[in-house]
């Protein structure tokens, strides 16, 4: 049953990606600037953040353990806005199926390695030949859409 409810999860959070880059491409526009949609899309997710941790009462005591990482764990934040701007760029110009179909593809693919390798801690998963066919599925997927 818990798996059930990680792979519910997990759908929801990938239908919300679509929706937030539709939200974000408009901010975008409005602002006249992805560098500022993006800005204003992590403010809100964070005062959004702020507000759930007041709300369940979350202690900030753990966070002390992420000051004992190496200097490139930090850098998630930044990947996380150069993703949400290249988003805020592409929605628009190639459509948000395009864009995501272009993105998944590029997820999938650099995480079979990612698991084949173990790297950053996430648990270790050989690159077979099913994983490789899932990745082509992905990407023949993504070239139906462009030719549509």
């Amino acid at each position: 049953m818990q798996q059930a409810l990680l792979f519910l999860f997990a759908a929801v959070a990938g239908v919300m990606l679509p929706i937030q880059a539709g939200l974000n491409s408009e901010i975008g526009k409005a602002v006249k600037s992805p560098v500022y949609g993006t800005l204003i899309s992590f403010l809100v997710g964070t005062i959004g953040l702020l507000l759930f941790m007041l709300v369940t009462r979350a202690t900030w005591s753990d966070v002390k353990g992420a000051w004992h990482l190496p200097w490139y764990y930090w850098s998630g934040g930044l990947l996380g806005a150069v993703y949400v701007a290249a988003i805020i760029i592409l929605t628009p110009r190639l459509g948000v199926a395009l864009t995501f179909g272009l993105t998944v593809a590029a997820q999938m693919l650099f995480s079979i390695i990612m698991d084949h390798y173990g790297w950053l801690g996430v648990p270790t998963s050989p690159i077979n030949w099913l994983r490789v066919l899932g990745v082509l599925l992905v990407i023949g997927g993504v070239v139906l859409i462009r030719t549509n």
